[in-house]
């Protein structure tokens, strides 16, 4: 049996052998990213998470989603994005290397599969937050879907 974890690993743009995968799409603002389906656990509506005294800027905090302590990241500041969290923001929680962790995103748009012709490489020095951030960028119709790496994103816990 493999993990969401394990499937992830080692995939290029569309998935292993440039298979279409499956992703789910949501919005900060004006932009549209996504991740693949096999890393999210669930999607909730939004909860103030309870802030963690020296923890990086990204992290809101903590909450407790049945009896687990899930820690928040403000995929916004991560990012650098600009703007401010949308009032009907949700969490989707999603499975790190060794960690499950919630992000806060603006609105949960659609799930999705994306064709290997359709998905090109991030371009080089697309991304100061961290180097390999973008896997990828879907062309879907007249909308561009920036596909992210969540392990290096977030690194394996979500706190760093």
């Amino acid at each position: 049996m493999t993990t969401a974890v394990e499937e992830h690993a080692g995939t290029a743009a569309a998935g292993p052998a440039g298979e279409a995968r499956q992703l789910v799409a949501f919005a900060l603002g004006h932009e549209e990213f996504g991740v693949p389906i096999t890393r999210v656990q669930e999607i909730i509506r939004h909860t103030r998470p309870r802030p963690i005294p020296e923890s990086p800027a990204h992290v809101e905090g903590v909450i407790n989603l049945r009896g687990r302590i899930i820690p928040v990241v403000d995929l916004r500041a991560r990012l650098g994005a600009a703007g401010e969290r949308a009032e009907d923001s949700k969490i989707v929680i999603v499975e790190l290397a060794s960690a499950t962790v919630g992000i806060e995103v603006d609105e949960v748009r659609e799930v999705l599969t994306v064709q290997a012709e359709d998905c090109e490489p991030a371009p080089q020095g697309a991304s100061s937050v961290s180097g390999e951030a973008i896997d990828s960028v879907a062309k879907l119709g007249g909308r561009l879907l920036v596909i992210l790496d969540l392990d290096s994103l977030l690194g394996a816990t979500g706190m760093e």
